[in-house]
């Protein structure tokens, strides 16, 4: 056998000669050996050190098992998973802190099943369990494997030992077990700031913000780390409440510490994105660049996602353009920036060139976002050989979300009858979502008979939401039939199903304001009704005759004319109108589908202040430019 290969490393000249000699050299003896594991810089010197251990025999030696636990170590802190778990089937009787560690290792890089054989052949033997293995092993539990383990810590004892509770309550809480986890997290003697941010995962996990946030607040300030503060800023944004996600993104910067990461800054701009907070949207990227925080690919998809919803197109494609990686889901976030934007042809085109010079597959949302971008520019036939190649050319089996995508393609392109046929055909049953998508286009095509024919079959088989009620007493409306709309109210009420109020907002100077129809609750109230009459009386001198038909109540028709004067959208951009530059553009968003007088009128603004205005409303993007909008009427 050759010499040992240790010798060629760069050690110091007195660590290879205190030991005794094999093949005529000195070599370091095991206590060495160990403290060079600990500070190898390289799977290379491991090998090598690994080497001199089997000529040394030291495996076998009852002295030294500390050498086979910081060997497993060195390997799998240089991501050599295989080579690390291999070593137990060469270890002679391994100690517990061997087989715990190896159970980590395989845990933490999701080998549950061999996590689970390792922990199973420790049961089998006469080792008993300790708090290591514990919270080892709950790493690769599931929310049905937890329960046998929860009931072998009990066995043990070990159900107060903090790490093992810890364990146990991150488990049930990505399970979504609260009950469970609570009462292990009520029971901890001492909680640690893990524990604890353990459970407000659990409760930001279900939607249950208050009791995340009264948690988050009983952790002393000294003691909560960035983990903490980012589970609770994206508990705030992936459950409605973006305005309280960007005030503790705030509260967080005037801390000064702990310092926001990639997590924080991707959690924060998601809740730009639901409010339209361009400007703040536009600080946070300023802060990232500043602050040198990692610009990942899930920063970038962050970035563009961002700015595509918060009406800068032009800054998601420059972003989508810089990004020096960009995986499947940066690929899609830009094809729906532009489906959003009503820019179908690039969108078509970024889905051909993802697969062509990008070489990636396309996922399932992909077509989500490419049958998006044909129902916004009516291209059926595209659309629908988009369609069927999912399942022919790519293997993806239609999901109910495309085939809400293609029954708004037919039904905005006016055939109801077919989008109808496939909703009844459909492999897997359409939810209310896809029924309402329907019923929109039935009352935009005017096709009422159809429309009610298909909400009373709704309703009569519990097939709703808010937005199928209010959609018949819309149709109901439309033809006069007030009566019609009565007993649907009185049926609202009677199942207590409130309609959605439609909400504007618009942010100036780093500021979100928000609107409802005869909004009266703004400071500049008066001034911002000013510019209604103002505006108004101007599209009059234009040509413009108020739609009254988009107002669907039994009014006069000098009250409709009114009423639509005081739409949401319409106080938004007078408030926008008196807040800022002239000629600078506005940017409105509204939770709702703008009703078609409002986007008459927004369309004549436009032209009349010579400002360019941007809208998202429930469906897509309008930019309203010098009397006209890019959705070309299609909408």
């Amino acid at each position: 056998m050759a010499s040992s290969p240790i010798l060629t490393t760069s050690l110091p000249q007195k660590q290879l000669t205190t030991s005794s000699s094999a093949g005529g050299f000195r070599l370091p003896p095991p206590e060495k050996l160990a403290i060079l594991l600990d500070k190898s810089e390289s799977v290379d010197l491991v090998k090598q050190i690994h080497a001199a251990i089997l000529r040394r025999n030291l495996f076998l030696h009852p002295y030294h098992p500390v050498l086979n636990l910081k060997l497993h170590r060195a390997y799998a802190s240089h991501a050599k998973i295989r080579h690390s778990l291999s070593l137990i089937h060469q270890t002679i009787d391994p100690d517990l802190f061997l087989i715990a560690a190896a159970i980590n290792t395989a845990s933490t890089n999701g080998l549950r099943d061999q996590a689970f054989l390792l922990y199973f052949q420790l049961l089998s033997s006469e080792t008993v369990p300790n708090e290591f293995t514990f919270s080892s092993i709950l790493k690769s539990c599931s929310s049905q494997s937890v329960k046998a383990i929860h009931t072998h810590v009990l066995k043990f004892g070990l159900g107060l030992d903090p790490y093992v509770a810890t364990g146990l309550v991150d488990v049930y809480s990505r399970g979504g077990d609260v009950v469970s986890a609570q009462k292990v997290f009520d029971r901890m003697p001492e909680r640690s700031i893990v524990s604890s941010t353990a459970m407000i995962t659990c409760y930001a996990k279900q939607g249950n913000v208050e009791s995340a946030r009264a948690l988050f607040e009983s952790v002393p300030e000294t003691e909560r780390d960035i983990v903490s503060w980012n589970v609770m800023i994206d508990g705030y944004a992936q459950h409605g409440f973006p305005s309280e996600a960007l005030m503790l993104f705030q509260k967080l910067l005037a801390k000064g510490k702990p310092k926001p990461d990639e997590i924080t800054v991707v959690a924060t701009l998601s809740a730009c994105s639901q409010i339209g907070a361009l400007e703040s949207g536009r600080w946070i990227h300023v802060f990232i660049k500043r602050s040198r925080i990692r610009v990942n690919v899930k920063v970038c998809t962050a970035l563009i996602d961002m700015y595509s919803k918060c009406g800068s197109l032009e800054e998601a494609v420059s972003v989508f353009n810089d990004a020096p990686r960009k995986d499947v889901v940066a690929w899609n976030a830009m094809i729906a920036g532009y489906a959003m934007h009503g820019y179908s042809q690039e969108a078509l085109r970024l889905f051909d060139e993802m697969q062509g010079t990008a070489g990636l597959q396309p996922t399932d949302i992909t077509f989500i976002a490419t049958l998006q971008a044909c129902a916004h520019a009516g291209l059926v036939k595209e659309g629908v050989r988009m369609f069927e190649s999912m399942g022919q050319e790519f293997g993806i089996k239609p999901k109910i979300e495309h085939y809400g995508c293609l029954v708004s393609l037919l039904g905005r392109a006016g055939r109801l009858k077919q989008a109808y046929e496939i909703i009844r055909n459909m492999e897997i049953e359409a939810d209310s979502v896809v029924w309402s998508s329907l019923l929109g286009s039935c009352k935009l095509d005017g096709d009422f008979v159809l429309g009610k024919e298909i909400a009373e079959y709704l309703i009569g088989r519990n097939i709703t939401n808010s937005g199928t009620y209010v959609l018949l007493s819309n149709i109901y409306a439309s033809v006069g039939n007030y009566e019609g709309v009565a007993k649907v109210r009185s049926l609202m009420k009677e199942k207590t199903i409130v309609k959605e109020p439609g909400v504007s907002a618009i942010e100036v100077d780093d500021r979100v304001h928000e609107f409802r129809a005869g909004d009266r609750n703004h400071l500049q109230s008066k001034q911002i009704y000013t510019m209604v009459r103002k505006m108004s009386e101007r599209i009059k001198s234009c040509g413009y005759v108020p739609d009254t038909n988009a107002v669907l109540q039994d009014l006069e028709e000098t009250e409709k004319e009114e009423s639509l004067e005081v739409h949401s959208e319409r106080l938004a951009i007078a408030y926008g109108l008196i807040s800022t530059k002239p000629g600078s553009p506005l940017r409105i968003f509204k939770n709702l589908r703008v009703c078609s007088d409002c986007h008459t009128v927004t369309k004549l603004i436009s032209k009349i202040t010579g400002r360019k205005i941007v809208m998202r409303d429930r469906n897509r993007f309008h930019h309203f430019v010098d009397g006209s909008c890019s959705c070309g009427g299609f909408w």
